[in-house]
């Protein structure tokens, strides 16, 4: 499948700042089952860009915009061509073991909660994959997913006790629970292709990628209570979504900034008329 993405971050400032500056994951890289065909980075105001990659090897860019300006756009766009690999992840960048990934952070810490909802997921099974899966299943029938009652910095252990949230949500549940178990689990951060024809998203999306002995790294989405597939387009990786983070960066001077983020995926407009 040829998917097309655009995403753009636009920021509306009621007293212009003096310079913003941001660090982006918001490129895709090469790996088996997906290859950019192309993709570019526009921002709003003239500045540099340089690219480099962090310590999990996400493709990351960064820029300072000198003010004043009341508002600032950052805008990707392109294509990338995705095969169904069964949610299996081979050919990426891996930098560390994947021991590193049963490191707890402050947004994937479990609760009594979260480590008994693990436990009963488990149950007698000693197999891995069968693990994940049923963890998988039940965490997707148990969460609702709902914008409204939390934010960035919400908890693993504070969605869990909503039962609601948003895939970064559900997806640190699914992290926090499976690190408890002794499995390694880190955040992708990325796009889905909606098969239901919706184009235009609020944000991107998110999903998890657990290691598994002669597997290696296997993506599930709790989201929607399936493996990854074909409709997945994989952009960052790391410990939690602060590590993932599309943008992330820093504001010197002025107030009352707003965001607004517009997202649309679907299939690419040569394989559309194929």
């Amino acid at each position: 499948m040829r998917i097309r993405i655009s995403h753009a971050t636009t920021y509306h400032y009621a007293s212009p700042p003096s310079s913003v500056t941001q660090t982006l994951r918001l490129t895709p890289r090469h790996h088996d089952g997906q290859y950019v065909t192309n993709w570019r980075i526009e921002v709003s105001e003239d500045c540099l860009l340089h690219q480099h990659e962090d310590a999990f090897g996400n493709i990351t860019h960064s820029f300072t915009a000198e003010g004043p300006f009341e508002t600032l756009t950052v805008a990707v766009e392109g294509e990338v061509d995705t095969q169904d690999t069964h949610g299996i992840v081979t050919g990426t960048v891996e930098r560390f073991p994947p021991s590193l990934f049963l490191r707890e952070t402050s947004l994937t810490e479990p609760d009594s909660a979260i480590i008994e909802f693990a436990k009963a997921a488990r149950g007698s099974s000693d197999d891995t994959l069968s693990t994940l899966h049923a963890l998988l299943s039940a965490l997707h029938g148990e969460m609702t997913f709902d914008p409204e009652p939390t934010q960035t910095g919400t908890t693993a252990a504070e969605a869990f006790k909503l039962r609601r949230g948003v895939c970064q949500d559900i997806t640190h549940i699914f992290i926090a629970a499976a690190r408890h178990l002794g499995i390694p689990a880190r955040y992708v951060g990325g796009h889905f292709y909606r098969a239901d024809g919706v184009i235009s998203q609020d944000a991107g999306h998110a999903w998890a990628e657990a290691n598994i002995e002669k597997l290696g790294w296997v993506g599930f989405d709790p989201t929607n209570g399936i493996s990854t597939t074909e409709a997945h387009v994989r952009v960052a990786v790391g410990l939690d979504y602060l590590g993932a983070a599309p943008v992330r960066g820093a504001r010197y001077g002025g107030n009352g900034e707003t965001l607004k983020v517009a997202v649309q995926v679907q299939q690419a407009r040569s394989q559309t008329q194929s």
